[in-house]
């Protein structure tokens, strides 16, 4: 509980020095960026001190997160000096819409909180991971952190969310293990609280009725609101649509655990070990012979619940700061220009400075997240020229432009973290024979997309659209994809890969493949027909919107190319930056149809993963827009049938929550609660719990301990302790480097330093890679047949029961 406290007061404590500099920043939006200051001023403090570590002008200690903080607050007090009497006025007038915010934000990060002291375990998945990677970054003195699972080589992964992490540990005296469940619902308060910001400020806008109350919508949506596997658990354990073993529909729908016949009495909760986890596992690929292979569809409130603090949760909250800028963006905060000589950038310093830092930060955080974020900037920017100069290809030139510097500033900002980066990205490949079937798609997003089609169909009495266009630009689009993707399929028909990939479909050639392939397109069109329909309407509105625009715009021209202020149409809408969220969206999840990044994983599992949890974040929060448009303004019987479907919808949506947080909370039954997510070696463990606990208080120095695969409890004492073992989890440090250079010959080293009689032979392999403690413990026991004699010759350090911490001298 005293570091839940420590944890709320410090980072709104925070939030208050920062929103000053937010003010400024953000001065086309009504609220001026409130909900965003605690996130903004992470993130700059963030900077600021790895920065300085990096660049060794600070330690990573107490010392150095005081100092940089101190020069945050500095010179957000500086900078923001002049805005302090409209800050006081601002304050009175908004009263109600802080309490708003700090009661949300407080009793989000309080509610997962107590979520997590009920199954606090950093057990299982990539908990371990993520738990080693904030133990090594209390630990390291300087950054880039060590690696804790490879002694003598930093981390290679985007680690910047770690080091936030250790950052607020660092500065309360937190430990690991509890700082790992106090970021994930720190992270989820902040991502609500930025999802009602922006919420806020779309409806605050346009002058939307009750704007305080249905921005709710935006975390219910974003954070709550999950796919509709949940609500087929349900149906299918209440025995609809099963009469005995047999089900037709279930059959028809083929998803793994749901076409198999529930078990009796039936009932409401489904009783399945972890049910809860198909849910990120709703589509299924099969490849032409009938083989499934996996694929990761992850959301929101699923990665809450199962908590591991990976990269992709970790920079939600910042990825909702880059939409709050790019619509201030949008809405012409940044009016101004930056002189280059060579070329003029449409943009005032200040907001490209931000802008550079932010998505810089995404990129460091979860390096998926940049070029989502970057496209969203764009088309803010895009959109406001348009609104205020009129169309011409100069808008195009500067979009480029502005584009590509930012994105080679963003990169430059953060070059100390790719100087040391290694990665097992490897371009991009098609996919020819794995579409995504409709009834899939539809579970995945079914409770996005009712919202989103009926936000399109409201919009038809206010706005005109072109539906040739629109369908055209979606439909060609999406040809071009296909024929690229056979393209590429045929330029590499004739490598050793694709002779493999023919192979193993049992095929002749390439062009059986690609006719077995259209076949399985045709029978699964639903879900591409869905995408069609969803680009297709959003672009014909945003063509048309557009071209209003572009007519009204050049229609208030002064002789001098500017726009006159009465003459700028709608110049406050929203409409069209919710339109590009639509619109790229569901560019993210029509990629993957046709195109996949290359990785270890070798199919599109990990493409899908990324980038549907992209798109849900931008459709979650039009989704909620579309509820409060839906609710607060219009009347007539298609209203309220529209209102109907919406209720049913997220009822539907809403049942995956509703049955899973207490399944996967242990019913909220516990003796003794707690934060700690490396409790459970006290109680199962006990005797590594000494260990480690011994550890954590002896200088720096390589482990050596049992070596196993992942997803396994092995690396236990490197995890909890952040000091560097010989060798960790070998296929993850595979993943991050892109190959197993630095690791070959550790495995096989760690099981002849425990098996062999020999002194020598021991005493070389310790010198090789330069180990300080030996652990002999269980886990040694039952992994090798140790010979612990050998290890006479160093001095037994510490011990507990049966596990040993020998000390090797120093050389």
């Amino acid at each position: 509980m005293t570091h839940f406290i420590l944890w709320y007061l410090l980072i709104t404590a925070i939030g208050l020095l920062t929103f000053p500099l937010a003010f400024r920043l953000l001065p086309a939006l009504p609220e001026r960026g409130y909900a965003f200051s605690r996130a903004l001023g992470l993130l700059l403090w963030g900077f600021i001190f790895w920065l300085a570590v990096s660049f060794g002008l600070a330690r990573n200690d107490l010392n150095g997160l005081f100092v940089t903080l101190l020069a945050l607050a500095a010179f957000s007090f500086w900078w923001g000096r002049s805005e302090f009497p409209a800050l006081r006025d601002w304050f009175k007038a908004h009263s109600g819409y802080v309490l708003a915010v700090e009661i949300l934000f407080l009793a989000a990060f309080a509610g997962l909180a107590y979520v997590r002291s009920y199954a606090p375990e950093a057990l299982g998945t990539e908990k371990p991971m993520e738990l080693a990677f904030i133990n090594a970054v209390l630990r390291s003195e300087t950054f880039p952190p060590q690696d804790p699972w490879l002694s003598g080589y930093a981390i290679s992964y985007y680690y910047f969310g770690y080091v936030l992490t250790g950052m607020m540990a660092k500065t309360t005296a937190t430990l690991g293990g509890v700082a790992f469940n106090l970021m994930i619902a720190l992270v989820f308060g902040l991502s609500a609280a930025g999802a009602y910001g922006l919420l806020y400020n779309l409806l605050k806008t346009v002058g939307k009725p009750r704007p305080a109350l249905f921005s709710f919508s935006g975390p219910l949506f974003l954070l709550i609101v999950s796919n509709l596997e949940g609500f087929l658990e349900v149906l299918r354990q209440r025995g609809i649509g099963w009469n005995g073993d047999i089900g037709p529909f279930w059959e028809w729908l083929n998803m793994k655990d749901l076409s198999s016949a529930p078990s009796q009495p039936y009932g409401w909760e489904p009783e399945r070990f972890w049910w809860w986890w198909r849910a990120s596992r709703v589509l299924h690929d099969y490849d032409l012979q009938g083989r499934f292979v996996e694929v990761i569809d992850e959301f929101p409130f699923f990665s809450y619940l199962l908590a591991d603090l990976h990269p992709h949760v970790l920079a939600m909250p910042f990825g909702l700061l880059a939409i709050g800028l790019a619509l201030n963006l949008y809405l012409g905060g940044w009016k101004g220009e930056i002189d280059l000589r060579l070329t003029r950038l449409p943009l005032a310093p200040q907001g490209f400075v931000i802008l550079a830092i932010t998505l810089g930060g995404l990129a460091f955080l979860n390096t998926w997240d940049l070029p989502v974020y970057l496209a969203l900037a764009g088309a803010g920017l895009l959109f406001w020229q348009v609104r205020e100069y009129g169309w011409s290809w100069a808008r195009l030139e500067h979009l480029v432009v502005t584009g590509l510097l930012l994105a080679l500033a963003s990169l430059a900002l953060y070059f100390p973290f790719y100087a040391s980066f290694s990665s097992q990205a490897g371009g991009i490949l098609p996919n020819i024979i794995f579409p995504t079937r409709g009834a899939y798609l539809w579970i995945m997003f079914g409770s996005l997309f009712v919202p989103m089609f009926l936000f399109l169909a409201h919009l038809r009495r206010s706005l005109d659209l072109n539906l040739r266009l629109g369908f055209g630009l979606a439909g060609g689009f999406t040809l071009v994809l296909w024929l690229v993707s056979l393209l590429m399929g045929l330029l590499a028909a004739n490598t050793e890969a694709g002779q493999s990939l023919i192979a193993l479909q049992e095929m002749q050639d390439v062009w059986e493949i690609f006719g077995a392939a259209a076949t399985r397109r045709l029978a699964f069109a639903g879900g591409l027909l869905t995408l069609v329909a969803l680009l297709g309407w959003t672009a014909a509105y945003l063509t048309a919107t557009q071209a209003k625009a572009e007519s009204a715009s050049a229609a208030g021209h002064s002789r001098h190319g500017r726009v006159h202020a009465e003459s700028a149409p709608a110049g406050d809408q929203p409409l069209p930056f919710l339109l590009a969220m639509v619109l790229i969206g569901g560019l993210l999840v029509l990629g993957p149809e046709f195109v996949y990044l290359h990785d270890g994983f070798g199919n599109r599992m990990n493409t899908v993963f990324k980038f549907y949890y992209q798109a849900w974040t931008l459709w979650a929060l039009v989704s909620a827009y579309a509820l409060a448009v839906i609710f607060g303004e219009s009347r007539g019987w298609t209203t309220w049938a529209a209102r109907f479907v919406l209720v049913a919808v997220l009822v539907m949506g809403l049942a995956y929550p509703w049955f899973a947080l207490p399944n996967r909370a242990n019913r909220f039954q516990a003796e003794q609660p707690t934060l700690d997510a490396a409790a459970y070696l006290e109680r199962y463990t006990p005797e590594d719990a000494a260990v480690v606990e011994f550890l954590r208080g002896q200088p720096n120095g390589v482990v050596a301990e049992a070596v196993g695969g992942s997803y396994s409890e092995y690396g236990r004492i490197a995890t909890h302790t952040g000091l560097q073992n010989v060798i960790g989890w070998g296929w993850h440090q595979w993943q991050w480097r892109g190959g197993n250079e630095l690791t070959a010959g550790r495995e096989d080293a760690m099981r002849m330093l425990y098996e062999t009689p020999s002194w020598n032979q021991a005493s070389e392999i310790l010198a090789r890679y330069n180990v300080r403690y030996v652990v002999v413990g269980g886990l040694e026991q039952r992994t090798y047949r140790v010979n612990e004699a050998k290890f006479a010759n160093l001095r037994e350090i510490f011990r507990a029961g049966n596990t040993v911490v020998y000390l090797v001298p120093e050389r």
